[in-house]
């Protein structure tokens, strides 16, 4: 049986129970009277050999069946649909090569949601209250391998003085992919989608039919570039293409992918109608065999492509007939109920009221809820960058192309428990005065900062304490900011050549994107002046627009720029800040600024080359870490200019 989508509407009423939706594989547990346990996907496939650490583990007494999912999960305890399809990758390559081997590594569960047979009788036609209190009088001996998905009737949270999206908030803080709403009178009808059961996402998800791909290019040169999507059209059933996907991918999955689609190749494309030239240049068609998944912000509805695409893996539980596209027009139903305007939330040791989450903050439609869970995800890396240096924000209250505002002054409101620095102010308007700047350095004040539509953090490039007391400077800038008629490409090559400069004067580079137009390459420095850091920076900018005039400016006037990368040496001046690695800036898509390797500098010859949304941001660290991490630990002396 299987859920339909709930048209943003979260069901409300005596009849109806919620449980968490999953982010697993869909998976029967068929257990014997003596213990013996087959797991089967939705589509047949046996998944007993793969999850043997689910076999065994209930032994009632009774033969019984199950309808769950199989799901991992991080060190957090977190479901994370990621490891379970990097787990399934290992074992196909391990089945392949014939070769036994554990998977312990990644911890699964099987998490039961209904019971289907018991003692060799059919559930199928109890409701779903019948159903569920058999299912909760099982023994479960352990639960950390096989358990129950919590469930909550609404006349539950009603004795409560709770409500279904007070659920709803739980199950995001819990890192859930959603709710199921359940009608508790409901029968259990196979392989349909009736209105009795509803799924609610908090993210939008499309499986997808595998129809080509493209090779990469520039970083990505010799493996797979983008895959092009089809899925049948819900009225006619003919396989349609509804665009493609480039972001997502691990380097591994990109080889893997590559190494089976070749081996899957056909001449011509597999669709009903054929798709615009343009956007299918370069394609290699293959077999439509393949079902995948992706995320996605947006469905157009004139063209019927899915737009903001992110990879999230392979579904082999799934058959390609199962496919269907969204549809270009809205479901008719009921309106939405307006979410509610405030929650609270528990970030570290505090506890927080947040507002608006459902705010959009960006064009595209990135709400404050993806900004608040986007800084949230990424503040392990972001806040040792923040840590002792007092933020300047730019906030957004009406989202970006609404007004925006530069604030240095803790504002009015602020918890008492945010940490401030009361330092001398260093700007004209202000000299003589003092500013309260806040400390952004736990994950408590994080949120505050996002929830207050801070889309922005800038920092200097000098630390606070003991105290309210400025110290020198830790860290060297340039800012390379490309005028018209050029692009982060050609700031790529001016950063080349201050990567050979920097490593020549004995320090390391380091370097990210501006989270807009260009770049900056940074190095950790130790110097006792608060002004050789500039004089440093300025000398280097002056002699690259010696010896590349057509190329570089040293100087800031903007009649200067068109066609050349403003090197701007000014912002190691201590008045002056930068935007903070991994801040996101505000512009018509969620872009962050992001660190990158030396080897993605010099490869980059398109500009969307280095272009990372929120969603690339935390894929990339979580592959590949922090690539700023160590900028504190090879702090140089800085050379004299």
């Amino acid at each position: 049986m299987l859920a339909k989508p709930d048209g943003g509407r979260l069901r409300a009423g005596s009849g109806w129970a919620y449980e968490y939706k999953l982010d697993g594989y869909r998976c029967c547990m068929r257990v014997a009277a003596d213990g013996t346990t087959v797991l089967t996907s939705r589509n047949g496939i046996d998944f007993t050999g793969e999850f043997p650490t689910l076999t065994g583990v209930l032994d009632p007494g009774r033969a019984l069946v199950l309808d769950g999912e199989i799901v991992a999960c991080g060190e957090d305890g977190k479901v994370d649909f990621g490891l379970l399809q990097e787990r399934r990758g290992r074992y196909q390559k391990s089945r392949t090569a014939r070769r036994e081997g554990p998977f312990e590594d990644v911890r699964v569960r099987f998490l039961a949601f209904d019971l289907l047979r018991l003692d060799g009788k059919s559930l199928l036609d109890e409701p779903y209250d019948r159903r569920r209190a058999l299912l909760e009088e099982l023994p479960m001996p352990e639960p950390d391998l096989v358990t129950l998905v919590p469930a909550i009737t609404f006349d539950d949270l009603t004795a409560r003085g709770h409500t279904p999206q007070d659920v709803l908030h739980q199950a995001a803080g819990e890192g859930y992919e959603g709710l199921i709403a359940k009608l508790r009178s409901s029968v259990y009808v196979p392989g349909r989608r009736p209105d009795s059961w509803l799924k609610h996402p908090f993210i939008r998800t499309q499986e997808v039919v595998v129809c080509g791909w493209r090779p990469g290019q520039r970083g990505f040169t010799g493996t797979l570039g983008s895959l092009l999507l089809g899925a049948h059209d819900p009225d006619t059933g003919d396989l349609v293409y509804i665009g493609d996907v480039g972001t997502g991918f691990s380097q591994q999955e990109r080889a893997d992918l590559q190494e089976r689609l070749e081996g899957l190749a056909r001449r011509t494309h597999p669709f009903a109608t054929t798709p615009p030239r343009e956007d299918v240049a370069k394609a290699r068609w293959v077999e439509p065999v393949l079902v995948g998944e992706v995320r996605y912000r947006q469905f157009t509805r004139g063209a019927g492509r899915l737009r903001h695409t992110s990879w999230r893996g392979l579904r082999q539980d799934k058959e390609t007939t199962e496919v269907i596209a969204p549809r270009n027009t809205p479901a008719p139903g009921p309106a939405p109920e307006p979410a509610p305007k405030k929650i609270t939330v528990q970030a570290g040791k505090r506890r927080l009221t947040l507002s608006n989450l459902d705010k959009p903050m960006f064009p595209d439609g990135f709400t404050k809820g993806e900004v608040v869970n986007y800084y949230s995800h990424i503040a392990p890396v972001l806040l040792p960058h923040l840590a002792g240096r007092p933020v300047t924000f730019i906030r957004y209250p009406d989202g970006v192309g609404g007004q925006q505002f530069f604030e240095k002054n803790a504002p009015q409101g602020a918890p008492d428990w945010l940490r401030t620095a009361l330092l001398p102010s260093t700007g004209s308007r202000g000299s003589g005065g003092t500013i309260s700047y806040p400390l952004i350095d736990d994950l408590p004040a994080l949120v505050w900062a996002a929830n207050m539509a801070a889309l922005e953090l800038h920092i200097p490039q000098w630390t606070v304490g003991p105290g309210p007391k400025r110290r020198p400077p830790d860290r060297l800038v340039f800012d390379l900011d490309p005028g018209e008629g050029t692009t982060i490409v050609e700031c790529c090559r001016v950063a080349e050549r201050l990567y050979e400069v920097l490593r020549e004067d004995g320090l390391t580079p380091y370097a990210k994107t501006s989270g807009s137009k260009g770049m900056q390459v940074y190095a950790g420095i130790r110097t006792r002046s608060a002004d050789a850091p500039s004089a440093y920076a300025k000398a280097v900018a002056e002699r690259f627009a010696r010896e590349t005039p057509e190329l570089v400016t040293a100087k800031m006037a903007k009649s200067l720029r068109p066609g050349k990368v403003f090197i701007d040496w000014s912002q190691n001046n201590p008045a002056k800040t930068t935007v903070a690695p991994y801040s996101l800036r505000g512009r018509e898509h969620p872009t962050a600024s992001t660190p990158v390797s030396w080897d993605e500098v010099r490869a980059c010859r398109r500009a969307q080359d280095l272009v990372f949304t929120a969603d690339d941001v935390l894929e990339r660290v979580a592959e590949l870490g922090d690539l700023f991490a160590d900028i504190g630990e090879t702090r140089a002396p800085l050379p004299k200019p």
